[in-house]
């Protein structure tokens, strides 16, 4: 896939290296058929994603949006700009619920196939999101948080941080950019990464219409273009006033970029994100960078945009941690790896050598910590300074 002005010095997007090992990243990937052969084990496990930490259980609910103030830029006349979007949230009364897949069959099924990837997609992991429960509501708005994903990937990409938000009181919702992801809509129609190019800009687009889309179930009214009954709770029950937005690479330069378009947005998190095109206006509102290959000392982009933060910031790094090291990828692929029959080396290529438990409790403490200071005011230690619980985190100065 051709890349774009987020990616342009690594060309290898996330559907390679997600498709190659049910998550993602930049970097060199082996082909895959020469590589690993199918697995030959009778009945590999479906492979599992770790359970949230906080003390709600999780709901969740998939929408179909249409922005019908923006065309369509492949479909032609008439046709106006679609998405596939997921609400999470703190919920109640799951019991007997099903809970749901990672991502749908039919959108697994061709992201493994374009990948070439030889893993059934039954053994794709079940998320903790329970589908349709009720909301819990304890009286106040819930605080919201989108989130927005890497280039040639999926709105699932960073289950373990969605799911731990909404399990500790946050709306998430995450957003699958038309023609630059893999997703299934209602009607069965699977869409993949095509070769229009979908550049920050376009994602930051996609985020700004989200914002109305929260505002919308703020104010009572459904956004979904189908009509589809809603979770009891959800209408009235997101706070727009306490808006964040966070995304992974080309998401982290979209979620900057919303940021400079929109004030909706209070606070965002960058994983990773490479900032290009290079960005030279100012941010008067929090920012954390949680960053692995693109840092301040090797990208002028990223460095640049630092430079331009001038509200609280955060810039921290995981040792050991590669572009692929935050996210899903990091419990699937040494999964996925041990059904392939994959060496040690193989697996770190693709997630560096940053401990896959340790990485999870990163991705599900340092995020969390983020939102809890900037859209609840809820301050803790954890974002002051280096910790003893988290040895191999870094704070750059």
């Amino acid at each position: 896939m051709t890349a774009t002005a987020s990616d342009s010095r690594n060309p290898m997007t996330r559907r390679h290296l997600l498709g190659a090992m049910l998550t993602a990243g930049l970097g060199t990937a082996v082909p895959l058929s020469r590589a690993w052969a199918a697995p030959t084990a009778p009945g590999p496990a479906r492979l599992t994603l770790p359970p949230p930490t906080g003390p709600h259980q999780v709901g969740v609910v998939s929408l179909r949006l249409v922005d019908t103030s923006r065309p369509d830029p492949v479909a032609g006349p008439g046709h106006r700009r679609e998405l596939m979007a997921d609400v999470w949230y703190p919920a109640r009364r799951t019991k007997g619920l099903p809970r749901a897949p990672w991502m749908t069959e039919g959108a697994l099924r061709v992201f493994l196939t374009d990948a070439g990837f030889p893993l059934a997609p039954a053994l794709g992991p079940l998320t903790a999101g329970h589908m349709g429960a009720p909301v819990h509501r304890t009286g106040h708005r819930l605080p919201v948080v989108l989130y927005s994903h890497g280039s040639g990937s999926h709105r699932s990409d960073h289950t373990i941080m969605v799911q731990e938000l909404a399990a500790h009181g946050f709306v998430v919702i995450t957003v699958g950019h038309t023609h630059d992801t893999f997703a299934e809509f209602p009607d069965g129609r699977v869409v993949t990464p095509d070769d229009v190019p979908m550049y920050p800009g376009d994602f930051a687009a996609d985020l700004r219409f989200l914002l109305d889309c929260v505002e919308a179930l703020a104010a009572g009214r459904n956004p979904d273009a189908d009509g589809k009954p809603l979770p009891h709770g959800l209408l009235g029950a997101l706070d727009p006033q306490r808006t964040g937005a966070f995304g992974w690479s080309k998401g982290g330069t979209a979620t900057a970029l919303t940021m400079l378009a929109d004030r909706r947005v209070r606070a965002g998190l960058g994983i990773d994100g490479p900032m290009q095109p290079t960005i030279t206006t100012d941010l008067d509102r929090p920012f954390m960078m949680l960053t692995a290959d693109f840092t301040r000392a090797a990208e002028p982009d990223v460095a640049e945009f630092w430079t331009h933060l001038r509200d609280w910031r955060l810039d921290v790094r995981a040792e050991g941690a590669i572009h692929g090291s935050y996210g899903d990828n990091a419990t699937l692929i040494p999964q996925a790896g041990k059904i392939l029959g994959m060496s040690d080396q193989q697996i770190q290529d693709y997630i560096g050598t940053l401990d896959p438990v340790r990485s999870v409790r990163i991705q599900q403490a340092y995020p969390l910590a983020f939102f809890d200071l900037h859209l609840r005011h809820r301050r803790g230690r954890l974002l002051e300074g280096p910790s003893t619980a988290f040895p191999e985190v870094r704070f750059l100065p």
